[in-house]
């Protein structure tokens, strides 16, 4: 597997971990990036784009806006038998296809800071029914975590907000048990530690139950008991539904403006 990846922020560098992690040789990398200051051992690291190479993937990694100074240094190491993969939110696949018109295929991915650890869900979606490049993706997501065909593009923006950016709305929910924690009577940082376990213990519980995350919750709690009680709470007047729901539309219609505007810059 040849791989060239521009760009190694906090996304790209947390694939680049988890491919590594996952048994990907590192000599099969490539990274271009003016301002990493090192990358995993094995891995070629570069300050600008080679002339030339033969890949079966490039992975772009860079900020959206910077698509149209970069595409033009990344088009002529795509050829016919390279996908692309990008994962520049808001870049939807017909502005990629302008941009690098020979691609076997271009993929959009979603995925979020846990494929460092094999545990990033993700949503993905293709212009190309090529079954090798299908197969190629699948191949390189499967060390990232849950990889999840979308049937259009239009489902992106919607798992940008769930996947992408949900980890942000779990970590603000975390903060604020804590907080309420805190609030009420319990020392912060010991509120923070048991926050965090309780919700890594949950999170690992659901995982691995035949149960749904609805019923694992009434399971949980008992009539009349403390439980029940707070989620009398949460659930008065579909409030917690309502919250979330609001949330995730709120980031999926900066998505669908992002991906807008992308698409105007051309």
């Amino acid at each position: 597997m040849r791989v060239i990846q521009f760009g190694c922020g906090n996304m790209g560098g947390a694939m680049l971990t988890g491919w590594l992690a996952g048994g990907f040789d590192p000599a099969g990398f490539t990274v271009v990036d003016p301002f990493a200051a090192q990358v995993p051992e094995g891995v070629t690291l570069l300050a600008q784009a080679p002339a030339d190479g033969d890949f079966d993937a490039v992975l772009l990694g860079f900020k959206p806006q910077q698509l149209a100074d970069a595409g033009p240094l990344v088009a002529p190491l795509v050829g016919p038998g390279t996908v692309v993969l990008s994962i520049l939110a808001g870049v939807d696949l017909a502005t990629l296809r302008r941009h690098f018109p020979a691609a076997r295929a271009i993929v959009r991915i979603m995925p979020n800071l846990a494929a460092a650890i094999g545990k990033s869900p993700m949503g993905l979606v293709s212009d190309s029914d090529d079954a090798s490049a299908t197969a190629l993706t699948e191949r390189l997501m499967a060390p990232l975590g849950l990889a999840e065909w979308l049937s259009g593009e239009d489902r992106m923006d919607l798992v940008t907000a769930l996947a992408g950016s949900g980890p942000a709305f779990v970590y603000r929910l975390i903060d604020a048990l804590a907080a309420g924690a805190a609030e009420l009577g319990l020392p912060r940082e010991q509120a923070d530690r048991l926050a965090l376990s309780m919700v890594e213990g949950a999170g690992a519980l659901a995982a691995a139950s035949e149960h749904g995350p609805g019923e694992l919750a009434r399971r949980v709690a008992s009539p009349g008991g403390t439980t029940q009680a707070g989620l009398d709470v949460l659930d008065a007047g579909g409030r917690l539904g309502s919250l979330m729901t609001d949330t995730l539309r709120a980031a999926r219609d900066r998505s669908a403006e992002m991906r807008a505007e992308a698409a105007a810059r051309g």
